[in-house]
């Protein structure tokens, strides 16, 4: 149980106005990892405000990815938390875009032999005890809070929701993902659910969670260095767009083979590249305008290419 200094600290970090980045740790573990917040707060934002956490792709740069979601901050009175799961503490695929369940990302070389990491030492796990903290330190009471993740972000999130299945969020979108966790109990993580907590229970509500994928429908590079090219990914699509129908039409064949209703939402951005800047921006007006932006707001959006 964190103490109430730990509490007041992340409550300060989190309601102080403007940018700023403080390091957090709520590890149940000795010597556990921490991370980076990234907080932004618009003057204007109240007790009531809508929290957005946002996971940054591979470059690790949540404070990028904060100041990303800045215009809709200022926009509709949100706060910001962007986490930064350093390279240094949180290397590779493994400890972060697969949430360091395994000791490897090669579960199909190795099969069951693949050791699993204890829940404490998640990077999924990271997430949902912040959340909890953020309740008992009275930041978040009854405002909604939202999850967005884009590019390695998106496969983190994704992943999240899939192995955890939390009901915390009002919202949650992933967007443009290098690969999927297919929802499928018989496939081994991180390609399917095999090998964690996942169940038919947790499936059904995975199903029946208004989860969003948006995929660019200009992010179609095969060559990209950072899309993953493993056997399992290049089984789902050449490249993140045909990847993101894929996990799409994958769902709903499974919801309806169980017979379950799917929530899931796939938005197609037309004109949106591997762009995290741009599909912030989208995420941020389908959220908080109930809609994707327009053909001319899209344009103005398009060709950054930010990870």
């Amino acid at each position: 149980m964190p103490n109430e200094l730990h509490l007041q600290s992340l409550r300060d970090a989190v309601q102080r106005v403007g940018c700023h980045a403080v390091d957090y740790s709520n590890s149940p573990l000795p010597g556990g990892r921490s991370i980076t917040l990234n907080t932004y707060r618009p003057a204007h934002a109240t007790d009531h405000s809508p929290i957005v956490l946002v996971q940054h792709g591979v470059m690790r740069n949540g404070d990028d990815y904060r100041d990303f979601w800045m215009p809709a901050a200022d926009e509709h009175g949100l706060v910001i938390i962007a986490p930064t799961f350093s390279n240094a503490q949180w290397p590779d695929v493994v400890s972060y875009n697969n949430g360091n369940l395994l000791a490897t990302a090669d579960r199909e070389a190795h099969a069951d032999t693949v050791p699993a990491n204890p829940p404490g030492d998640w990077s999924y796990t990271v997430v949902t005890r912040l959340v909890d903290e953020l309740k008992a330190s009275g930041v978040l009471t009854t405002q909604p809070l939202y999850l967005f993740g884009h590019s390695a972000g998106g496969q983190f999130v994704h992943r999240l929701m899939s192995v955890l299945t939390p009901g915390t969020f009002a919202g949650v979108a992933a967007g443009n993902p290098g690969w999927y966790t297919l929802p499928l109990l018989e496939l081994p993580f991180p390609e399917g659910l095999a090998g964690t907590p996942a169940d038919t229970g947790s499936l059904a509500r995975l199903f029946a969670y208004p989860l969003t994928i948006l995929a660019g429908d200009q992010d179609i590079a095969t060559a990209d260095v950072h899309l993953p090219s493993e056997p399992a990914a290049l089984r789902q699509g050449p490249h993140r767009y045909a990847r993101a129908l894929n996990y799409y039409a994958t769902a709903r064949a499974e919801a309806a083979r169980r017979g379950l209703p799917l929530a899931w939402q796939l938005h197609t951005v037309a004109g949106i590249g591997h762009d995290g800047k741009a599909m912030s921006a989208v995420c941020a007006h389908l959220w908080f305008h109930g809609h994707l932006p327009d053909a001319a707001q899209l344009a103005r959006l398009a060709g950054e290419h930010t990870a």
